[in-house]
Formats: structure tokens, sequence, C-alpha cells
């Protein structure tokens, strides 16, 4: 059944036949009669396809059953021919020319009998058909499968004294008593020849004769897959008929009509596969199956030989399961997955198609746009490295650096973090690295060795370790369901307003994205406000509106506590002397509140969302808050993380006893993966493409410094803001880095103009560089213009409607996103510079 296809037709048909959004009777008259009702349309356009998919399992489900029903009557034949045969192979010879093709076998399976022979030749029954053993496998050995078939009769005696205890023995020939006995059964074998059974009158079933030992090997196999093909089908019918009534239900839900009983039991239930006489002749087939098994396994013995197929029958269904998982992390490891969705330093698809193809005479040549990014990439960085733009050689092969990687990461010519992961190894190669400069000494080069360590040692500092604790802590709350939990029951009280629906969605997206990252958040609200957006009608502003609410809301979300975007970090990083929790708090929530009202109020206005096409007030579906109570575990999880947050806050207070809000950061890592709350598949999920990118930024920073190539850039900067003011240099400064976060990443932004807005401020008079770099952080979250202004603006674009079609075009972010940028931004240079000098930033 294709219930994604019948849940599709389901949501068409309720947002065209709604009688909520048809009361003026005009659309509504275009669709039916004068006589019809919108159930009926809707029935008439459904019924087919429910009838089709309906049509195509019973003809399914009659091929597979006759299949079954004609093997289960060939194996019966079989067993029949089989005990009229009784212990006698009936075999004749082939022809001498078979013998070489035998004897590979021979040697490829190992010993083929308990007897030695010198060959073994091809065989065929005497009356011409193939002997069962040729038809379903190779003569196969006796020393590998004695285990198989003592395990499946349990309460099979031995002529040897061997207890019954041994049938649960570990597998393998070195651990069997069987193989130990081996040669003394080999002996007593060569002396009597084919085997006999104690336990009555010796049969093929029953026999220790290595031709009914093979046989009953064969049809072990042969009835256990036939046994799976049976019962995977009685699922296949049970399955459907809960897809046909669980479709029904919700189709009746939607579109408020009552098809459900009616089809069930006039089409679903009298359909062939469904019957009880159907249903009573495939468990009567599966019962011949378990007989048949029992007879030519288990020595008749029908409990044992249920047991034993339905163990293999979950041993299958865990090794599929196993088996489909498997393919689809290998799948996603090659990148051969169908998500569309970017990441933060991954393209949005590995796919990318090629602006034009060369044919030359090894193959087609195709000519990327990325590929085109990385060769002039290379270009630049090959000519700035033979080219003096700056006199000192270690400062000009910085400069060098600095362009390249600025090329890649504006372009994504290859991923964020690869590019980051280089800028290592460029550093320590072109040995730009010099000493620290001192009173008593010129600066000088380091080796490679010294250069190395160095990078290093600056590369992973106390922001990475903070960037890491604010994943654990994201994960925990994710993991507990505590975030989804709070949302939820904040979102119950928005009521049915939309525009209290639609601020009550942008601040909880703002809030999430303070502690859960702006990454996960907006993916969280999306999830939440999707049966939000199912009950709406066709063409409803809402949707759409919500849809970038949620989007720009995240982005300012961004700027609202250090760990909620890795820029934070990076401009925390970047300060001679950081800032404190309390300090970024002081400045950052009433900037991002009153952006969030800004923002409110121009999506109000452009979209209206609170009326319908018609011109009606539209009423909003109440969200029901979750019943779920708080768990020990959630409360050990809060009050670790408020412990955390309390910690970083009073920072400044307890330096002398924690250091850094870096060791802070360990306090959760190992509060919640040492007592089990997160695991490390958990820790393996983190972001680490967005620490590397974070690690690359801060080595590149250095390099910068350490270079003397911010030596030089001083002497440029100098004579640019000599004439400007603190607060003139704060607007030209947002309004750069306003622009360059629009068209590139926000934590490349950071990474890029955090460096250049130090040594601007450190040029001002007062000493502004601590305020330059926190304006450059807020700033970097404002960009959020384009589909591809963050992650959040990437979230929102691939937001779909039940029918494929997306809520945002280009065209909604530029006339709104452009606008809300210019307010975000406006918004931190004036009430963000005020407390910004308040706070004494």
């Amino acid at each position: 059944m294709r219930y994604s296809a019948l849940k599709k037709k389901m949501y068409e048909l309720s947002q065209q036949y709604d009688p909520q959004h048809h009361t003026n009777g005009g659309t509504m008259a275009e669709h039916m009669g004068l006589l019809a009702t919108p159930g009926d349309h809707c029935n008439r356009q459904f019924v087919p396809m429910l009838d089709t998919e309906l049509e195509k399992i019973i003809t399914f489900y009659g091929l597979q059953l006759k299949e079954v029903q004609d093997e289960i009557d060939e194996v019966q034949m079989l067993v029949e021919q089989q005990e009229e045969r009784g212990l006698m192979p009936a075999y004749r010879d082939d022809d001498d020319d078979d013998d070489d093709d035998d004897d590979d076998d021979d040697d490829a399976n190992g010993s083929v009998s308990g007897k030695s022979s010198p060959r073994r030749k091809r065989r065929k029954s005497v009356d011409g058909r193939p002997a069962l053993s040729e038809r379903s496998s190779r003569r196969l050995s006796s020393d590998s499968y004695d285990y198989d078939i003592e395990a499946s009769v349990p309460s099979m005696r031995r002529s040897v004294n061997i207890p019954d205890s041994d049938a649960s023995r570990s597998r393998g020939p070195s651990m069997s008593p069987r193989s130990t006995l081996r040669p003394l059964a080999d002996m007593f074998r060569s002396l009597r020849g084919a085997g006999s059974s104690d336990d009555g009158p010796e049969t093929v079933w029953n026999s220790k004769a290595d031709f009914a030992r093979d046989t009953r090997i064969v049809f072990k196999r042969r009835l256990t897959t036939l046994y799976l093909t049976a019962t995977s089908l009685r699922s296949y019918v049970e399955l459907n008929q809960t897809g046909f009534r669980k479709v029904l239900k919700k189709y009746d839900k939607v579109t408020q009509n009552e098809l459900k009983d009616s089809y069930m039991h006039e089409k679903v239930e009298t359909a062939t596969p469904f019957t009880i006489e159907s249903k009573d002749r495939l468990n009567r087939a599966i019962s011949e199956i378990i007989a048949l098994y029992a007879k030519c396994v288990t020595r008749g013995d029908v409990s044992t030989a249920t047991k034993q197929l339905k163990i293999h029958q979950r041993e299958h269904i865990v090794w599929e399961r196993d088996t489909i998982w498997k393919q689809m992390i290998g799948r996603e490891r090659r990148g051969e997955g169908g998500g569309q969705m970017k990441t933060l330093g991954a393209s949005a698809s590995s796919h990318e198609e090629p602006l034009i193809t060369v044919p030359t005479p090894v193959g087609r040549f195709k000519i990327t746009g990325s590929g085109i990014s990385l060769v002039v990439a290379l270009v630049v960085f090959i000519v700035l490295l033979n080219v003096n733009v700056i006199e000192e050689e270690e400062a000009n092969r910085c400069f060098s650096i600095l362009c390249f990687c600025t090329i890649l990461w504006a372009t994504e010519a290859i991923p964020l973090f690869v590019t980051s992961t280089m800028v290592p190894l460029l550093v320590v190669m072109l040995r730009v690295v010099r000493t620290a400069r001192t009173p008593e000494q010129e600066p000088t080069r380091m080796s490679t060795h010294e250069a190395t360590v160095y990078i290093f040692s600056i590369m992973f500092s106390p922001t990475i370790m903070l960037l890491i604790g604010g994943f654990t802590i994201a994960s925990a709350l994710s993991k507990t369901n505590i975030d989804r939990i709070i949302i939820t029951r904040v979102l119950s009280l928005a009521g049915t307003r939309p525009s209290i629906v639609l601020l009550a969605f942008m601040l909880v997206s703002c809030f999430a994205s303070m502690w859960i990252s702006n990454v996960a958040a907006p993916t969280l609200c999306f999830t939440l406000v999707r049966p939000v957006l199912r009950n709406l009608p066709a063409g409803s502003r809402f949707a759409p509106c919500v849809v970038l609410g949620i989007a720009l809301a995240a982005n300012i979300g961004g700027q609202s506590s250090p760990i909620s975007s890795p820029q934070n970090l990076i401009a925390i990083g970047g300060m001679d002397v950081p800032i404190d929790w309390l300090g970024w708090f002081a400045v950052a929530l009433p900037v991002s509140g009153v952006s969030i009202v800004l923002i409110w109020l121009l999506l109000l206005v452009t979209y209206n969302p609170g009326k319908t096409i018609d011109g009606e007030d539209l009423v909003i579906k109440a969200i029901r808050p979750t019943r779920e109570r708080f768990t020990l575990k959630q409360y050990f999880v809060t009050f670790v993380c408020i412990f955390t947050i309390g910690l970083w806050c009073f920072e400044h207070n307890l330096e002398r006893y924690l250091g850094d809000m870096g060791i802070i950061a360990i306090i959760p890592i190992v509060a919640f993966f040492a007592t089990g709350v997160l695991k490390k598949a958990d820790f393996d999920q983190f972001l680490w493409t967005v620490v590397f990118l974070a690690m690359g930024g801060i080595a590149l920073g250095k390099a910068v410094t350490m270079s003397g190539l911010l030596d030089k850039m001083d002497v440029m900067i100098r004579h640019i803001v000599a004439p400007l003011s603190t607060y003139s240099v704060v607007l030209a400064l947002s309004f750069v880095v306003m622009v360059v976060s629009t068209f590139i990443s926000h934590t490349i932004a950071a990474v890029l103009l955090v460096p250049i807005a130090s040594e601007v401020g450190s040029n001002l008079p007062g000493g502004s560089a601590r305020l330059l770099i926190f304006v450059t952080g807020l700033v970097s979250s404002a960009g959020m213009a384009l589909p591809v202004s963050g992650f959040p603006n990437q979230t929102a674009a691939s937001q779909e409607d039940e029918v494929g079609n997306l809520y945002l075009t280009t065209g909604d972010f530029m006339k709104n996103g452009v606008p809300a940028s210019i307010m975000a931004t406006m918004v931190v240079v004036t009430v963000g510079y005020a407390l910004m000098k308040l706070t004494g930033v």
C-alpha cells in the first residue's frame, strides 16, 4: 500500500473541499453539483485510489499464495518419493568426464563424507529426474553439518552414549563430542556399512547414513525457506489490513467524512486476502509446512519443529533489519543519501550539475561552479605567493593564505571545515609564524616544529571546550525531551489568534536557539508547527509567515547567549578580557527582544496572517500541551544545566577556583556521559564540522597576528579611522559585517572580521576593541536576507506542505529578510551600543 500517496491525496482534498473555508458557496459551487456534498466529491476522488491499491494487493496475494501452495505440493511429492526409495540413493554414474568437476567441489568443501573416497561422481536418479540433494544443492560435507542436524533433533539418540544435554553445546567441530568420537564411529561404519538407528524402524528420516543426513539437510533448508515465505505473506495481509484501517480513519478525520466503516466492511473485508476463509487457508498451509518439517527433521515432534521454525523466522527478521540499516548507513557515509538539507560545513547536495561538459579522448570532462571557484582560489594563492604585496615575507605569505581561505569559505568550493583544517597545514609549511616581540629581541621566524607546537596549542582553546559543552547541554535537553515539553507548554498558552500564535512561535524559536543552538532549534519548531499547518485552509498566508518567522527568530536567537552560535564564542575568544555571561545577557537579551518584536510587526504587515484568502478571520487550532511529567532523569539534566549556566554567569568571581569558562564546560560532559544520560553515539552526533571550523578560524587569527600582517594592517586602519568617531566606526563596521554574513556563513564572517574589529578598536580613543568585537559578534547573526544566510534560513527554505509545495520562495526572503536584517543591525548599533556603554564593555 502506498500510504504516503494516499495521505498526500487526502490533505489535498481537505484543502479543496473544507466547508469552513468556502462558506460563501461560490468556490464550492465550482467543485460540485447542486445536490452533491463535499464528502461525495472527496469520496469520488479518494475511493478509486483505494480500489487501485486493493486490487494490487489482491493480485500480489493470489500469485504468492499459489506459489506457496505449489511449493508445498512439490515438497510433499518429493517426500513421498523419498520414502518409497527408502535408504537407497538410486543413483547411477555419469560419464567419467564429470569426475574432474566433482573433484574440484570436494577440494573446495573438504571431506564429503565420513568414509574416505578417492572420487565422487555426479549422480542422477534412476527415473531421469535430478535427485533432491542434486536439485537443491551440491553434496554437503557431513563434518560441516553434523551439528546442524543434531541441534534440530535434540531428542535424537546416538549409537554411542552421548547425553541429551550435548544438544546445547557450543558450535564447531572442535567443541563437538561427535567430532571427538568420529574416528570410532568411522571404524564401526567401515565394518557395518551404512549406519542404522536404534529408534524403531530405520528410515531416511532417522538414519545416520551420509545420504540420509544430507537429504534431511536439504529438506530442512527448503522447508525453512518455504515457512519464511508463508509467514511473510501472512504478515503482509495483516499489515495492509491495518494500513487500510489507519488511512481511512485519518481520511475521515481530515475530511470530516464517514467512509471507514462502509469501505472496510464492503470492500476490504470481502477481498480475497482479508476473508476468514483465505486466512484459514494460509494458516493451513503453514501448518502443513510445520508438519513436513517435523516429519523430515524433528522425527515427528511438531512442538520442536514449530520452535525451530520460529527461531529461523526471528533470526531472518533481525538479519534483514540489520542489513537494511547497514545499507542505509553505508549510503549516507558514501554521500548517496537523498537528504538535501544543508549543514554547516557541507554542501546541500553531493551532486552538482555541471556548467559545461567538454568531450575528451578519455571521456567527458565536467566543469562545475565549485571546480571553477577552486581553480580561481589556487591561482590567486599562487600569484600572491610570488608577488610582494606586503614587504615582509611572513606577512605576505599569511596574506596569501588569508585570501585563499576567504575565497574557499565564500564560495564553498570545498566543505567549510576542510578549508579550516588546511589552515594549520599552510601556516606551518609556509612558516608564517614568528616569535612574540619583546623589548630585548625582535621577532624571529619559527621553525616548522616550533610553529606546529604553537598552532596546535592555541587551536584547542577554552573557546572550543565551551563549544563542546554547549553541544552537550543541547544534546541532553533534546534526548530527554525537556525541550519539547517546555516548548509545547509555552505554545499551548498562545491561544488561537494567528498574530499571537506567530509571536509565540518566534519567541519559542529564539529561546530554543539560546540553549540548543540555532541549528537544532528551527528543526524542532518546524516539527511542532506542522500539525498547525496541516489544518490551515488552502492558500493561507499564515503558513509561509510562521515558517519564515521561526527562521528569522532563530537567527536572532543566535546572538542571545554565548553558546547559541559559534560566532559568539569566536567573539568572546577574540577579546583580551572575555566578557562574562551576565555581561553578555545584559546587552544581548534586550537587543534580541526588540528585534523579535520589530520582525514580528514586519511579518504582520507583509503577510496579514490573520485573514484567509477569502478575507475571513483565520482561527488557529489550539496546541495541546504534553501530559508528560518530569522524570528523575529530566530533573537531573535540568539541575546540571542550570548549575553550569550559573557558573558561567559568575565565572569572573570564581576565576581563582575554576580558571575559565572552558573548564566549567567539562561539568556537563562528565555529568551526562558518566551517568548514561548520553551515550557514545550522542557524542558522535555533535557538530564536529563546526568545531573544526572554529579551530581553523582561531589558527588563522593567530597566524595573522604572529606573522606581522596585523601590524601592517594597523597602519592602514589607523589612517582610515583617524578622522572618524567611535560611533561612526561602529556604523561602518556593522554594515560590512551584515553584508558579509548575508552571503557567507555567519561563523566565517566572525572568523574573518573579529581580528579586524579588534585591531580597529585598539586604534580608537579609549580602547574600544571589546566593544567592536561584541558588535561584530551580534551583527554576524543579523545577516538573514537570503535562503543561504545561516542554517535557520536553509532549513526554512526546504520546508514543504503535504502536497510537496515549498512554503517559501527566494522572493519571501528578499522581501522580508532584507528589512529584517537592517532592523536587527540598527537595533544592535542603537540599543546594543547604548547598553554596552552603560555596562562598561
